[in-house]
């Protein structure tokens, strides 16, 4: 079953690989503007709604995962270091893939071949050990030395509302609680991909999920950010994907959800870190170089008077 689910990824690849990298940052009058690339969302949902697979597959989520990682992308966070990668492994510590691209041409491809192959090296899906348990996190933007950065659960749902939301958003709350108390720093998100049939056929569901969305992160262990998308989609048919940004509030709309995301994670690492993603989100050049920590960290010495 994961091996079927991950297939998604190799389906999106065609059109992440011709996707704008653009900086999605644009300044305007109130300061720096982050704009999703709702379009490509939409393309990627094509192709599990194509194939007329519902939100319990599970492959409507993982095409959500893509471009939420593509976002992060965009905003200038290093390729190797967001999780789910465009290209296999989908998920691969930075350092690894650093030694591989170091070794002559032919010893490289090799170690390419059986690294794919390698599910404890290189796995299909991230896990995180929390506080109390190992949870599946859907995208992360990591690294050796900094730990995990941004964690964010997505989930998705088509219909059944009012029966399944209380379910959902237990675990998201759960699931919060327990990464946050392993990891106080990163920057934790929650993103809900909704059939807009719920704002027509179910309002008071509706209603409750943007209550909870705004309620799951209240408190300042549980979500830095959260945020819902609606989306028209008929079964079977790619071409009837769109986003309706109109029956999103502004306060729970993806674009605040990555600009609040980001934001945490500048706020909470040093002026030489992620200067590639603060240069995007400025829109101007910093005087300062990236300090890669993986590969500058001089050994402390512990002796006496040295």
């Amino acid at each position: 079953m994961p091996e079927k689910l991950d297939n998604i990824f190799d389906l999106v690849h065609p059109i992440l690989s011709g996707a704008s990298s653009a900086s999605p940052w644009t300044m305007t009058d109130t300061g720096p503007s982050y704009e999703a690339d709702t379009a490509l969302l939409e393309k990627l949902l094509a192709i599990p709604v194509e194939e007329d697979a519902d939100s319990q597959s599970g492959r409507l989520a993982k095409a959500l995962d893509a471009w939420v990682a593509h976002e992060l992308r965009r905003a200038g966070f290093d390729a190797d270091e967001v999780w789910p990668r465009r290209d296999a492994p989908r998920v691969l510590p930075r350092e690894v893939g650093i030694f591989i691209s170091k070794l002559p041409h032919k010893l490289r491809a090799q170690a390419q071949h059986y690294l794919v192959k390698d599910k404890a090296t290189a796995p299909s899906n991230a896990s995180i050990l929390g506080k109390a348990y190992v949870k599946q996190v859907d995208v992360v933007v990591a690294q050796w030395a900094r730990g995990p950065e941004i964690l964010i659960s997505t989930k998705t749902m088509a219909s059944s509302f009012a029966k399944n939301l209380p379910n959902r958003f237990e675990e998201a709350y759960g699931d919060a609680k327990n990464l946050r108390g392993r990891h106080p720093l990163a920057a934790i998100g929650f993103v809900f991909l909704l059939h807009s049939s719920v704002a027509a056929n179910e309002p008071a569901s509706y209603e409750r999920a943007l209550d909870m969305l705004r309620k799951l992160r209240a408190e300042y262990d549980v979500y830095d950010s959260t945020a819902v998308l609606m989306a028209d989609w008929t079964p079977g048919d790619g071409s009837s994907v769109h986003v309706r940004h109109d029956l999103v509030p502004e306060d729970l709309s993806i674009n605040q959800f990555f600009s609040v995301s980001i934001d945490a994670v500048l706020a909470r690492t040093p002026i030489d870190m992620h200067v590639q993603v603060r240069e995007r989100r400025e829109i101007r050049e910093l005087p300062v170089q990236d300090e890669d920590v993986a590969a500058h960290h001089p050994e402390e010495t512990t002796s006496e008077g040295s």
